[in-house]
């Protein structure tokens, strides 16, 4: 074991409380390493809201489980189905350790969270890192936002450079158009470990005001101007049509982090 991987284990071995806030997660935080985005699907609103619950009880009644976690946020879905779980990790040496460790409490919640809702669909885990942000609303003022919008773009091959080089132009879109209707507060992009995607999290002032930059733009939320037409024409990209819609449900942080 290497000297580092001795000292998180030792850090990682004095518990922390368990702490739940409404306050959503910072995705740009100077800390964080890595980031992890997953989806699961419920079947239902019913079933939607019983999840949510069962992994408040899960997560409150437990210790905080690594010292390098930094934050665990879970969102509903507007479609009535998903829940997202978004967590924010210091690094890569963290993560590992957490998942080495027997101690870390993750198969025991999902025990209890699996018996109050039977049957949830696991539909993968994507690990990212943050590459770059636009906070170029004026309105944003720091405001918490109200509606979450998840977008996935696929890209050909293995090649974060070229999932990079998307971003900028995306930003430059942002900077020179904005987006059709106005209501986006800030876009953090974040390029897969592996390469083959980005993932924006976007923060809106609301679900309608998603809703009504699509309708207005007729193709993402960006209005049909060269720089947008230069955004939706860059070549390798295989899809960027996986949008979604969320809520915050519950973030959980270490007691007096």
């Amino acid at each position: 074991m290497s000297k580092t991987q001795e000292t998180a284990r030792t850090e990682s071995a004095t518990p922390s409380a368990t702490l739940r806030t409404g306050t959503h997660p910072d995705p740009a935080r100077p800390d964080v390493g890595l980031t992890f985005v997953s989806t699961w699907s419920t079947g239902s609103a019913e079933r939607q809201r019983d999840t949510l619950e069962a992994i408040a009880t899960a997560w409150s009644g437990r210790d905080w489980p690594h010292e390098g976690l930094l934050s665990y946020a879970v969102y509903a879905g507007a479609d009535g189905d998903t829940v997202l779980h978004h967590s924010q990790w210091r690094d890569e040496g963290a993560y590992q350790d957490f998942f080495a460790s027997a101690s870390n409490g993750r198969d025991a919640r999902n025990t209890d969270i699996d018996a109050a809702v039977p049957g949830i669909e696991r539909l993968g885990l994507l690990k990212t890192r943050r590459y770059r942000s636009w906070t170029g609303a004026p309105e944003r003022a720091d405001r918490e936002p109200g509606a979450i919008v998840i977008v996935r773009v696929d890209f050909e091959g293995p090649d974060a450079d070229r999932g990079r080089a998307w971003v900028d132009g995306v930003v430059d879109a942002l900077d020179g158009e904005g987006t059709a209707g106005g209501g986006l507060l800030a876009a953090h992009f974040h390029v897969s470990t592996d390469g083959r995607q980005v993932v924006n999290y976007a923060e809106w002032t609301d679900e309608q005001a998603h809703i009504d930059a699509l309708a207005a733009a007729g193709d993402g939320v960006g209005a049909p101007t060269p720089r947008w037409r230069r955004v939706r024409e860059f070549p390798g990209v295989l899809s960027d049509d996986s949008v979604a819609r969320y809520r915050l449900a519950h973030t959980f942080v270490p007691r007096g982090a």
